[in-house]
């Protein structure tokens, strides 16, 4: 952080080295400014963040159950609603993968189909990290988690990554978008025009964790990048149900580069038919997305 440059999301919080989390958390709320109030579901960033009796959050910010930030975020919508004030506050629900895509999708639902004036935040670490790296609707494809392991009946997780972007923009909501912390600025370009339109927005925010992932704590960004030049991550932007904007490849790397710097992906690296089962799902990715430049 540059000298004389101050942060709503304050260092000194007890994240683990290298987590993509924090980096998202960060970029998010400095770009939504500090007229914002964060419903914050139970998870990785609600305990490293705030440890009582200290917190890294700079604006107002509330702890909800892990299955309800996007309820309790549309209370305080509607409150503020009700107060005259709302549109001088952003509204922020965020949760992770698990608390999005699992056991927090009935209240996500609700809140886009109710249509609240709310950002929603999924940030996607691809497992319930914080309780044991167990495998949720989001972990990909052949990814060893303690719920998942490698062994005689399979080699991993044997279901493919929950398609939230587009669960969510079946709701008829206005914004959906994908981002990466390996991408800063598209990402806080993101936020800023998802705060800029009227109505429920959900943004899924990839964010690499070397703990659960097994990678090296500095390679946290050129992970995040990878995962997007293979296809197995695609940048994207969906709205009033359309696709509008891609990230396009120039060059496409293939998915062996993605997944040897991590440990969860060991045990498939020898096996050439998992590997080539997993770039298929990069190949659909970018044959859907139209993701070739």
């Amino acid at each position: 952080m540059p000298i004389g440059v101050k942060t709503l999301f304050s260092p000194g919080h007890t994240a683990c080295a290298g987590c993509g989390q924090a980096i998202g958390a960060r970029l998010v709320l400095d770009t939504a400014g500090p007229n914002t109030i964060i419903a914050n579901n139970t998870g990785c960033l609600e305990v490293f963040s705030t440890k009582f009796p200290e917190t890294a959050w700079g604006v107002p910010w509330i702890h909800s159950l892990f299955e309800n930030a996007a309820a309790v975020a549309s209370g305080i919508e509607a409150a503020l609603k009700y107060l005259g004030i709302k549109d001088k506050i952003n509204v922020i629900a965020q949760a992770g993968d698990g608390g999005t895509a699992d056991i927090g999708l009935q209240a996500l639902s609700g809140m886009l189909e109710r249509g609240h004036d709310i950002l929603y935040v999924c940030y996607d670490n691809e497992a319930y990290m914080n309780t044991g790296i167990q495998r949720s609707g989001l972990t990909p494809f052949e990814s060893n988690t303690t719920t998942s392991p490698p062994g005689k009946e399979s080699l991993g997780n044997p279901r493919p990554k929950k398609p939230m972007p587009e669960i969510a923009a079946a709701h008829g909501i206005p914004y959906v978008a994908t981002a990466s912390v390996g991408y800063p600025q598209d990402l806080q370009k993101k936020v800023k025009k998802a705060l800029s339109i009227k109505g429920p927005k959900y943004l899924q925010v990839h964010v690499p964790c070397p703990l659960g992932w097994r990678h090296l704590s500095n390679l946290t960004f050129d992970i995040a990048k990878l995962a997007v030049e293979c296809g197995l991550y695609p940048l994207v932007e969906i709205e009033n149900g359309k696709l509008s904007q891609v990230r396009k490849l120039v060059k496409i790397k293939p998915v062996e580069e993605y997944l040897k710097p991590q440990g969860r992906f060991k045990h498939i690296m020898s096996l050439p038919e998992q590997i080539k089962a997993v770039q298929q799902i990069a190949d659909n990715n970018i044959e859907h997305y139209g993701l070739k430049s």
